[in-house]
């Protein structure tokens, strides 16, 4: 008699691997969503963001935490993860709500402002 079934240490295995594909495609999609759950704090008590100067240094501490909030997300390409940064940005300068902030904005990505970010500055 000759019986063909696999060994129950193979079944397992097999069976392993077919879960485990299947969770990994569930995450994958999660993770291809659009980013909302990563966010930190960004201070700037110690600034005068109604200045320049005070509005670049807040302005690099926005962009320094848009991209550790943007870096827990896994893009398709660097385009993705460039416009996960940037929208993170605008957010932060449309929060803030200072003209100055909004400048160096505009300045940095040679672009106006979302019309949010326009309205404020006036």
């Amino acid at each position: 008699m000759n019986t063909s079934t696999p060994s129950p240490g193979l079944r397992g295995f097999i069976a392993t691997a077919i879960f485990g594909t299947i969770a990994l495609s569930f995450s994958a999609v999660s993770i291809a969503d659009p980013p909302s759950s990563a966010s930190f704090t960004v201070k700037f008590a110690d600034l005068n963001v109604a200045s320049p100067s005070g509005a670049r240094v807040l302005y690099e501490r926005i962009r320094a935490a848009a991209q550790s909030a943007c870096s827990y997300f896994w893009f398709k390409t660097d385009a993705d993860e460039a416009r996960c940064m940037q929208n993170t940005i605008a957010k932060a300068v449309t929060e803030v709500e200072q003209p100055a902030l909004t400048a160096v904005y505009n300045a940095k990505y040679k672009i106006s402002a979302p019309s949010t970010l326009v309205s404020q500055s006036r």
